[in-house]
């Protein structure tokens, strides 16, 4: 007798998927320099204290996650909307990163826009040359 079309084979098991080596060692590691720029910034060269260690920390495991998440998502995304996203990801960490040095929030956050515009442009342009 014929087995019914929605009974699966014998032998067969779902994959689990795989991550490339360079899908999470590029996010870990910008999330280190990140993170120890930011608690450079923090430090002013004097004694590392554990609340600029977790700044350091916290904002690096951030900036790391948020990578790895646009880096899994990123091909289901359109162009336009992928070049938005790495802009606002690069915008948003050099805003943050400048805020750090004390200088006001206005100024960190033209700095922020001004960078990520340009992350945007960058990467509609190859984004949009590389097309298959």
């Amino acid at each position: 007798m014929a087995a019914h079309a929605s009974v699966p084979a014998r032998g067969t098991r779902a994959r689990a998927q795989h991550h490339s080596a360079l899908s999470w060692a590029l996010p870990v590691t910008l999330g280190v320099i990140l993170g120890w720029y930011a608690t450079s910034i923090v430090r002013g060269g004097g004694v590392l204290t554990g609340t600029q260690l977790a700044l350091g920390l916290v904002s690096g495991a951030v900036l790391a996650a948020l990578c790895f998440g646009l880096g899994r998502m990123q091909k289901s995304l359109p162009h336009e909307l992928r070049a938005a996203a790495y802009g606002a990801l690069f915008g948003s960490s050099i805003g943050f990163l400048y805020s750090l040095s004390g200088k006001s929030v206005l100024a960190a956050s033209v700095l922020g826009l001004l960078t990520g515009a340009a992350m945007l442009l960058a990467a509609y342009y190859t984004f949009h040359t590389r097309e298959n």
